[in-house]
């Protein structure tokens, strides 16, 4: 069991996949980390965004190693070429993701984005990008693309407001 976070302006008891983003890194999907700084940034950028609600962190407990076993899980360890075309393909609307039910890895954050975008733009070349990406360590997010992944393995602990 990890215990992983979701970032929103609401509590998040019950998620549902239908309701994820399009064209995000990793597709349409219910989006945690295992970082918890990470997801109370998320939810003060996304109470901005909105703003409506309040800032608030939901808590999850989710059985990575039965989810491992029985679906198909993808993880990326770095920001590599297979990141980079995964990002890029999603975010073009590819839909890549719908290979896996589950992937993990870096995120396109603010400090990497204007990277990825200018080789997405063609700016740049991949090999450019990459070297551009080394210098940054990964945030981490975890894509949750199966609903019966949320159904069976994760479970809501509680959220907190910030």
């Amino acid at each position: 069991m990890i215990t992983v976070f979701h970032g929103s302006n609401i509590e998040v008891s019950k998620p549902l996949v239908s309701l994820g983003r399009a064209n995000l890194d990793f597709g349409k999907a219910f989006y945690t980390t295992d970082i918890k700084d990470q997801a109370e940034n998320w939810s003060k950028i996304i109470f901005t965004r909105k703003e409506s609600g309040t800032p608030i962190v939901s808590v999850y407990s989710l059985d990575i190693e039965s989810v491992k076993k029985n679906f198909r899980y993808l993880r990326f360890e770095e920001y590599n070429q297979a990141w980079l075309d995964f990002v890029v393909d999603n975010r073009k609307g590819g839909g890549s993701y719908r290979s896996f039910d589950i992937v993990e890895g870096g995120v396109a954050n603010d400090k990497v984005i204007d990277t990825v975008e200018a080789y997405m733009d063609g700016i740049i070349s991949a090999d450019f990008a990459l070297g551009q990406l080394r210098y940054h360590k990964p945030n981490n997010q975890i894509a949750i693309i199966n609903q019966e992944i949320i159904e069976q393995y994760l479970n809501f602990i509680r959220s907190y407001s910030l």
